[in-house]
């Protein structure tokens, strides 16, 4: 009998340690983004890269969206090459390219068309390591566990995200970025870059800096500059119109929103990090509004939204430069503070669930200042 696919030991308290310093492993146990609803289609096989996993996402015509290892136990195949079929008594199943050895969406093999009657072997003890996945406001989360040995149900869902009105994503763009998702996550937090690398008309420059102190205060599993008018130097805004309030949010592993508020109208500005591998991660930003102007100035911030990623990830590579003989990084308060707290709430997190407790928010309100 073939062993079912071996998986990897359960990480110690000190592996988990190491796994949470900066620029060195993921955050485990927790949910990650690899798509919007309406891009995963019915019988649709494609493959992902997760945490330097191969990942199968897919939809059953029923309508089930499913995640599985992207890999054929028998002889390596990518089971995203094969297709979707359904035969009578089993179901619907993935079925291998290579050899035609078939999976049901939950892993579990249910056929090896080459076996003949009289071999006695059960294809129901081979399974392909599945992830649990949850549909959530038009998005697409996949569960990545520590163990997964133990396939256990999450003890938590994934984040819901105020705004997200207007039905359904308004604007989609992302960007591979080649860095570690640490880097990329103190990139997107950093308060201090934008006068330099992000030098349009419309939006703020070097001479328009000046001093900002902004409350921030713990949220779940991360932070949030609370509620606030935004600085009289981001012009943007001001097509809006109205008094428009904001407030950005991050949360563990990679999330970072900005959930904008006008009268009774609403934005919401996301940005989902996805690790595909230790130096590359995905960067996707999704907006939904249901304030009027957005469709007018839809064009115009997508190619806003184009030229800040560009411009991030040229700074990226530009770093990538530096980080390559793995210097030591010298973070200031208050502009860095926010890199400082993911570092502890990373820490944290690898800490509160190798010792089985809850996760306790290192981050304490506190009102930071700086130029920018």
């Amino acid at each position: 009998m073939t062993p079912p696919e071996s998986l990897a030991a359960t990480p110690s308290a000190d592996t988990r340690a190491q796994l949470a310093a900066f620029g060195k492993g993921f955050v485990l146990d927790t949910w990650y983004f690899v798509a919007l609803s309406r891009d995963v289609e019915a019988a649709s096989l494609k493959r992902h890269e997760l945490l330097g996993e191969p990942v199968l996402i897919g939809r059953t015509r029923a309508g089930q969206v499913y995640a599985m290892r992207d890999i054929c136990p028998h002889r390596a195949a990518p089971l995203s090459a094969g297709r979707l079929v359904e035969k009578p008594g089993e179901g619907e199943t993935i079925e291998c390219c290579y050899h035609g050895w078939r999976f049901r969406p939950d892993g579990v093999c249910a056929a090896i068309p080459s076996l003949v009657e009289d071999q006695a072997y059960e294809p129901e003890r081979i399974r392909v390591r599945s992830y649990p996945v949850r549909e959530s406001q038009g998005m697409v989360f996949v569960w990545v566990p520590s163990d997964p040995r133990l396939p256990a149900e999450p003890d938590h869902e994934p984040p819901v995200f105020p705004g997200v009105v207007g039905g359904g994503a308004k604007l989609v763009e992302w960007m591979d970025f080649e860095a570690h998702i640490d880097h990329a996550v103190v990139g997107l937090m950093d308060p201090a870059h934008g006068p330099y690398v992000h030098q349009q008309w419309w939006w703020r420059s070097e001479h328009s800096m000046h001093e900002k102190a902004k409350a921030f205060e713990p949220r779940e599993l991360g932070f949030a500059m609370v509620r606030h008018a935004p600085s009289s130097n981001s012009r943007a805004y001001k097509i809006l119109g109205g008094a428009p309030a904001t407030e950005i949010t991050f949360r563990l592993p990679g999330y970072r929103w900005e959930h904008i508020q006008v009268g009774e109208k609403q934005v919401l500005a996301l940005t989902c990090l996805t690790p595909r591998s230790d130096n590359r991660t995905t960067i996707t930003q999704i907006f939904w509004s249901d304030h009027w102007v957005f469709n007018i100035a839809k064009p115009f911030l997508r190619m806003g939204v184009v030229a800040f990623l560009k411009q991030d990830g040229g700074m990226v590579n530009l770093q990538n430069e530096g980080l390559r003989y793995d210097p030591a990084l010298l973070w200031i308060d208050d502009a860095d503070k926010q890199a400082k707290w993911y570092q502890q709430l990373k820490r944290e997190w690898a800490k509160s669930r190798a010792e089985g407790r809850a996760f306790a928010n290192p981050v304490k309100p506190a009102t930071l200042r700086w130029k920018s």
